[in-house]
C-alpha cells in the first residue's frame, strides 16, 4: 500500500468515508475545518449525507437521528463547540445510540485561542453531560493511527451502541505526514437488525424489548437501566483497553503521555537513553477506558512518574488513582497553546535523574 501526504483533518475525514461513513452532519470551528470542507466534497461525490448543520447542537442530534438507524454517522467539532453538544452525548448514551464524534482540542477555557491544547481531557473522558454515563475516547499520537482508530472508533461506536469520540490536538489536525490509506473498514461490520428502527411502525420500541430514548421515568426503570449500562462499560473496560508500553521494563523512570505530547517525549526518552538514563514512556490510547491496571503493573517499583500534557494537569488524576499511592508522580504541563518541545522533556527527564541519585558523574557529563 502506497503512502499519500495528507493533512491530520483530511486524513481522518477519508478514514471515516473508507470506513463506510454514511452521514456527516458538522459546523464549521477551527482547527477542524478541514474535516467539513473536506467532506463537503467527498460525500457528495459518492452519494452519501453531507449537512452543514446551522449550529453544533443541531450537528449532534442529526447524529442521535442517523445512529437510531444503524447508520454510520459522524460529526466534528472543537473544545468550546463541543461543549454544546453535552446534554445529546449523554442522551446517546442513555438511549444507546452509536456515533462518532470528533474532537480537535483547541485552547480554553472558553472561546480560548485556536492554538493546539490538551485540556479537552477532562470533557471527553469525565463527560460534560448529567448523569452516569461514559463516552467511549481514542487519543491517537500520529495521523497514521489516527487512520485507523477514525475506523476503530465506527467500529466501537457500533458494538457497544455508545457515542465514541477520537480526541485530537491542534497539532495533529493540522501537520501533514505520509500516511498509508486503508482502502474499505479495517474493522468488522456489526450486526445492528436487533436494534436499529427501520421505518416499520415499531415506534422506538424494538425486537430486544429495549427503547432508544433518554426519558426514563417511573417506578425503578432507570436505575434498572443504569446497572445494564454500567455492566456494558465493565465489558467495554476489559475487552477494549489500548496503551504503548516504550522502553519501560528497565526504567526507572516513567513519563505518561497522550497525544501528539507522547509522541515528543518518545524522541526526549531516546535522547536520555544514549546517556545512560532509564526512562520509558507509557501512553494510554483508549483515554477511557484508561489503562488503570496496565499502567500500575508496568510503574511497579519504580523511582518516579513523569506525567507531560498539554494543560494544567488532568490526566494526571487518573494517573494518581492508578498508581494508588505507590510511586512518587511529578507533572509537567504548559497551557494556553503553547507546545512542550523535546529538550524541554529531556531537562525534566534529567533533573529528576539527578533527584533520583543516578549518580553526580553521569548527571554532570550530560
Amino acid at each position: 500500500m502506497s503512502k499519500i501526504l495528507m493533512k491530520g483533518n483530511e486524513a481522518i475525514a477519508q478514514a471515516a468515508i473508507n470506513a463506510g461513513c454514511q452521514c456527516y452532519f458538522g459546523y464549521p470551528i477551527t482547527p477542524q475545518n478541514e474535516i467539513g470542507e473536506y467532506m463537503s466534497s467527498k460525500m457528495i461525490e459518492i452519494g452519501r449525507t453531507y449537512i452543514s448543520a446551522e449550529s453544533e447542537l443541531a450537528a449532534v442530534n442529526m447524529l442521535i437521528g442517523a445512529g437510531s438507524t444503524g447508520t454510520l454517522a459522524m460529526t466534528s467539532s472543537s473544545s468550546c463547540a463541543i461543549a454544546l453538544m453535552q446534554e445529546a452525548i449523554s442522551s446517546m448514551a442513555t438511549a444507546e445510540i452509536p456515533g462518532v464524534i470528533i474532537s480537535v482540542m483547541r485552547a480554553g477555557p472558553g472561546l480560548g485561542d485556536i492554538t493546539p491544547s490538551q485540556a479537552d481531557y477532562f470533557q471527553s473522558v469525565k463527560g460534560g453531560g448529567n448523569g452516569d454515563y461514559r463516552t467511549i475516547v481514542l487519543a491517537p499520537s500520529t495521523i497514521s493511527e489516527a487512520v485507523l482508530l477514525t475506523q476503530k472508533s465506527f467500529y466501537l461506536a457500533m458494538k457497544y451502541r455508545n457515542p465514541t469520540m477520537l480526541l485530537a490536538d491542534g497539532i495533529l489536525g493540522q501537520m501533514m505526514e505520509p500516511v498509508e490509506m486503508p482502502e474499505g473498514n479495517a474493522f468488522s461490520t456489526v450486526n445492528t437488525d436487533e436494534w436499529a428502527l427501520d421505518g416499520t411502525g415499531e415506534g422506538a420500541q424494538k425486537r430486544d424489548g429495549r427503547s432508544l430514548m433518554s426519558l426514563h421515568m417511573g417506578d425503578d426503570i432507570l436505575e434498572r437501566l443504569n446497572h445494564r449500562i454500567f455492566k456494558k462499560y465493565a465489558q467495554i473496560e476489559e475487552k477494549e483497553v489500548m496503551y504503548e508500553n516504550y522502553l519501560c521494563d528497565d526504567a526507572d523512570i516513567i513519563i505518561t503521555a497522550f497525544g501528539t505530547v507522547a509522541r515528543v517525549a518518545k524522541s526526549a526518552v531516546n535522547a536520555a537513553r544514549e546517556k545512560g538514563i532509564k526512562v520509558g514512556l507509557f501512553r494510554p490510547i483508549t483515554l477511557w477506558p484508561f489503562p488503570s491496571k496496565e499502567l500500575f503493573a508496568t510503574a511497579k517499583n519504580k523511582k518516579c512518574v513523569l506525567d507531560i500534557e498539554l494543560n494544567m494537569g488532568q490526566m494526571i488524576q487518573d494517573v494518581k488513582i492508578a498508581l494508588n499511592g505507590s510511586v512518587p508522580v511529578e507533572f509537567f504541563g504548559k497551557t494556553g497553546g503553547a507546545i512542550i518541545n523535546s529538550s524541554e522533556i529531556y531537562n525534566k527527564i534529567l533533573e529528576l535523574s539527578k533527584e533520583k541519585q543516578y549518580g553526580t558523574n553521569l548527571a554532570a557529563s550530560i
